[in-house]
């Protein structure tokens, strides 16, 4: 038997836990005695026998560190190493062995081990070495930290182009929200860039290399969303012809971005519901449930608490993914954001369509501004890509949209009645002055000569119009 050599004193009593060990080791003694120590130390610590406990271990218990004996019943020490590295290539592993050369320490290193130690274990050593292992831990979250950051600034957030005060709101939520592991329901009208503000949830969430999936609920036949989602086992139903690892099992710590969840069958929604509340997702033909680790974000343009009301979506599925709600606002109600938004799609077009497009003429971008995209940024980016395709020149003009596209001020469009008329002007140059004031709602009224209070009414008006 091999002996552990204790300290002299009595190990401290923490009363937080420093982080979770696995200890593998076929000697009872030696792994019930580290297991005592380490609590001692105010770690959280477990224990295996053999390979497969461990890898039972590591789905559950999700260790920071493994001590893995070299020697094992089975599968040896170093091709578990393999194992858990491919598993969970974050996990650090430090090697045990009773026979320490030079061969054995440069195969543990080359493998990925971080570190080994040799029997009879000293327990001050153990700890100095796992101490050092925990800083150099930290010190990697915070180099991703950092990086994830500066990848948010530059690849997330500046993916949804705009300045005015409701996109502003939307990306101070994002920096909220985006850090935490909650579930986010998405809101908005289609063309609204839902998808955007998911993506830039993942790229700010805790595991941003891990995989964002997504789902469109309704482009997707009822029978087969459930194996879509969940996965299925071989010969589960006809044409199931191997085992299919669903969304959620792929996507590990990652994110599902359920797109259109209103649209989503009453039977899959009680599924749905089970897998967040048991944090487990059972495959389509399984008996055993597998672990559910992926964040979930859901997107809908419906108005869920009609459809809840209506019968048509769970009240219950529905307070689940709505821990926190973010509304993409309408285009219309950020006509000022349009001209960043042109800036920005331009170039993208003129880039893949190897044209030298420089921008759009004042009256161009007028019209771009002061019409109500009813498919909001997708309509708009479809009208430049058009646009693109078509001129002949190196800026955009109103001939290269069709005449129905761009809003004008003229009777045809409101026939002979004067009142409809001026209501149309009127509408027409309140967004066109609010859009030169970079939205600036209290410089727009000392500009129209309205008073502040007015304005917001015209604009609340406006609103309803729209939406009727």
């Amino acid at each position: 038997m091999t002996r552990i050599n204790r300290p002299a004193t009595e190990p401290k009593d923490t009363s937080t836990t420093q982080g979770r060990i696995l200890i593998v080791d076929d000697e009872e003694v030696i792994s019930s005695t580290l297991q005592e120590f380490l609590m001692g130390e105010g770690f959280e610590a477990a224990t295996a026998s053999n390979a497969t406990m461990a890898l039972e271990l590591l789905e559950r218990f999700e260790p920071e560190i493994v001590l893995c004996d070299v020697q094992l019943p089975g599968l040896d020490g170093l091709d578990l190493l393999d194992r858990i590295l491919h598993t969970r290539p974050e996990t650090l592993v430090l090697m045990i062995t009773a026979f320490a050369t030079v061969e054995n320490a440069v195969a543990a290193f080359r493998r990925g081990a971080q570190d080994y130690l040799m029997k009879p274990v000293l327990f001050d050593e153990l700890l100095a070495k796992i101490e050092r292992l925990i800083g150099f831990r930290r010190l990697v979250r915070q180099n991703l930290a950092l990086r994830r950051q500066l990848h948010l600034d530059q690849a997330g957030l500046d993916g949804l182009i705009g300045n005015s005060q409701v996109m502003l709101d939307v990306k101070n939520m994002l920096r909220k929200v985006g850090p935490t592991r909650s579930n986010v329901l998405i809101s908005g009208e289609s063309g609204t860039g839902k998808e955007l503000v998911a993506r830039a949830l993942h790229t700010l969430g805790v595991e941003p290399d891990e995989p964002f999936l997504a789902v469109n609920c309704a482009a997707i036949p009822v029978e087969l969303l459930e194996s879509q989602l969940f996965g299925h086992l071989k010969g589960s139903f006809t044409g199931a012809d191997r085992d299919q690892a669903g969304l959620f099992a792929a996507a590990g710590r990652g994110t599902v971005f359920l797109d259109e969840i209103g649209e989503m069958p009453h039977v899959t929604q009680a599924k749905l519901l089970r897998a967040i509340e048991n944090k487990e997702i059972l495959p389509v033909g399984a008996t055993r449930s597998r672990p559910l680790k992926a964040r979930i974000v859901a997107a809908t343009n419906k108005d869920l608490p009609v459809e809840v009301a209506a019968g048509r979506f769970r009240a219950d599925l529905y307070y689940r993914l709505n821990v926190v709600n973010l509304r993409m606002p309408p285009l219309r109600d950020r006509a000022e954001d349009i001209p960043m938004l042109v800036s920005h799609l331009l170039a993208r077009h003129a880039r893949s369509l190897g044209k030298p497009i420089s921008g759009v003429d004042n009256e161009t971008m007028r019209r771009l501004q002061a019409t109500v995209w009813k498919g909001n940024v997708r309509e708009l980016d479809n009208a430049l890509e058009r646009a693109v395709i078509l001129t002949d020149g190196p800026l955009l003009t109103p001939d290269d949209f069709p005449t129905d596209w761009l809003t004008e001020t003229d009777p045809g469009e409101t026939g002979d009645d004067l009142r409809a008329f001026l209501a149309h002007a009127e509408r027409a140059h309140i967004r066109r002055v609010l859009a030169r004031c970079g939205g600036d709602k209290r410089e727009a009224a000392r500009r129209l000569c309205l008073g502040l209070s007015s304005l917001y009414r015209k604009l609340e008006d406006f609103q309803e119009s729209d939406r009727g």
